[in-house]
């Protein structure tokens, strides 16, 4: 199966000139009043979805992936998918399926034995390049497959073909070296097997790529050598086990995860997460509240899911699905009924932000369990985890923490530095009818503390957000821009008055390409979780630029 495997994967774009390509069927999902869910199934096409406007969540394969705003994720037949999408507006987003075809007529059917190896070179998400074109082919597709004229539906197929060069032009940005793909496969292969014994030579052979050159490559690419990637994967996979609320034993959770000797594992576990097992199944047993939205973030970096947090977090489903807080208690935006169930939940701690509960709210917390109002202003958010950690008797756990997180941004840094050179960034929030500068209070800090990026001169980076005019925006004239739009229909109508604007054709980062997109959420919170995030994306969307 290897080989067979291999074959597609070292073939993928010569083959493309054996395929053809036929839409089945293609769906615009849009102001909708419920919520749209693909219940979980093996499918038997291959399925596109573009992700125009709004929130989701898709797992391939048990994997899972949270939908991003203008980007594109393709699935394969024979693949187990669940996917659902939520506060969509007017563009909505598009589900479409489609068949491929070799030059003797074999369809996607024949295809379905060999699992997850369609010839279709792209898989999973696609950060495309333009956004806004993707979204008008599909409109354009959409109008000429209802049309009742057969050359209009004709041209949709055409319009689809046009879909799927665009997809795999930017697919085939981070394609260009054949060993990428190898790797990737690898990685992959590391997170379906990780509970089996793995040698180097076997993943390098799994790769197509020869041992010596597969370990230099694999660790330049993700920053971790494969064998301490297998390790912190095994790791994570033990720690859901723990926070499970389960009985299992350590020696049962240590096998399950490949480990047949106990004392290693206590050891690698401890060096992955800075506690010993014993603490960590320990901790994950405590209750303790998140009283505000960031306080989330910062439990989660600390591994403890907090049992009650804020339900009108834009993020809730998001973490309760990749982190399993089912059990999470939702808490009301009513003071004082939010008060009161907390007090039910009978917690064991309480974390909240001083600034934002009042000194009288903060007493009468106190009263039902020990509470620790993190201060804020005087604090960056560094010095806010370690805080928590110390309240929460897990220093060795923050420390150890923020090591892997220095380490990873270095390593991110290292990767992205040719792109962004010596060019100033803005980075830039529309909300409602406001434009504001986003600095170091938030995600700027990613960008300008730990990966260097050049700020922009002229703008107070260290206070809140700053809020600014367009005529500021143009005098400014960043290099680069990076753009987040507020999902409501204020923040999208002021973002179509800037795209008209003369002087927005006129900034440099616009005339030179060099616009990228961020979604509202969870970036422009100021904690460890979201900014470790940040460094993925920063990886998805910048490391393969050229």
């Amino acid at each position: 199966m290897v080989d067979i495997e291999k074959n597609f994967k070292h073939n993928e774009y010569a083959t493309l000139e054996g395929m053809c390509f036929k839409l089945r069927e293609i769906e615009h999902i849009r102001n909708k009043a419920n919520d749209w869910e693909l219940r979980l199934q093996f499918i038997e096409s291959h399925m596109i979805l573009v992700a125009a406007s709004g929130q989701g969540w898709l797992t391939i394969d048990g994997r899972f992936t949270e939908l991003r705003q203008g980007s594109v994720y393709v699935c394969t037949p024979g693949q187990l998918v669940e996917a659902g999408m939520h506060n969509f507006d007017e563009r909505g987003f598009y589900h479409m399926r489609f068949d491929v075809l070799d030059d003797e007529g074999s369809s996607d059917h024949l295809m379905q034995t060999i699992k997850r190896n369609s010839p279709f070179p792209a898989k999973g998400e696609v950060i495309v390049k333009s956004p806004i074109s993707v979204n008008a082919l599909c409109d354009s597709m959409c109008q000429c497959l209802q049309d009742e004229d057969r050359l209009q539906r004709f041209r949709g197929q055409i319009l689809f073909q046009e879909l799927l060069l665009t997809i795999l032009q930017d697919t085939q940005l981070v394609k260009e070296d054949d060993s990428e793909t190898g790797l990737e496969y690898a990685k992959g292969y590391i997170e379906q097997h990780y509970q089996h014994e793995l040698t180097i030579d076997h993943l390098a052979k799994v790769a197509g790529i020869s041992t010596r050159h597969f370990m230099r490559l694999f660790k330049k690419r993700y920053g971790y050598s494969a064998i301490e990637y297998l390790a912190v994967f095994r790791i994570e996979k033990a720690q859901q086990l723990m926070r499970s609320g389960g009985e299992n034993r350590l020696r049962d959770i240590a096998r399950h995860v490949g480990y047949q000797d106990d004392i290693y594992f206590r050891r690698k576990f401890k060096q992955v997460s800075g506690v010993p097992p014993a603490t960590f199944m320990k901790n994950s047993r405590k209750k303790i509240v998140a009283y505000d939205f960031p306080n989330i973030g910062q439990l989660i970096a600390l591994q403890m899911n907090p049992c009650a947090a804020p339900a009108d977090h834009p993020w809730t489903d998001y973490y309760k699905r990749k982190y399993q807080m089912d059990s999470m208690l939702p808490l009301s935006s009513n003071q004082w009924i939010k008060r009161e169930e907390i007090r039910l939940a009978e917690p064991d701690f309480i974390i909240g932000i001083d600034m934002l509960v009042p000194p009288e709210e903060q007493d009468m917390l106190r009263k039902i369990a020990p509470a620790f109002f993190v201060p804020w202003v005087k604090n960056d958010w560094r010095m806010h985890f370690r805080l928590i950690g110390q309240f929460l008797d897990k220093t060795a756990a923050a420390e150890t923490w923020l090591e892997k997180y220095d380490r990873k941004a270095l390593f991110v840094r290292e990767q992205v530095q040719h792109v962004f050179k010596d060019d100033s960034l803005l980075i830039l929030r529309i909300s409602g009818d406001r434009y504001n500068v986003v600095g170091k209070r938030s995600l700027g800090t990613v960008f300008y503390d730990d990966l260097h990026v050049v700020p922009v001169q002229g703008v107070d980076l260290l206070g809140p957000d700053q809020p600014i005019t367009l005529d500021q925006l143009a005098d400014f004239d960043p290099d680069r821009l990076l753009l987040i739009v507020d999902e409501d229909m204020l923040s999208q109508r002021s973002w179509r008055t800037l795209m008209n604007a003369k002087l927005w054709s006129d900034l440099k980062s616009v005339s030179n390409s060099r616009v990228d997109f961020l979604p509202s959420y969870p970036w422009v919170e100021y904690t460890a979780f979201t900014h470790e995030l940040m460094l993925d994306e920063v990886l998805k969307i910048w490391r393969d630029r050229a």
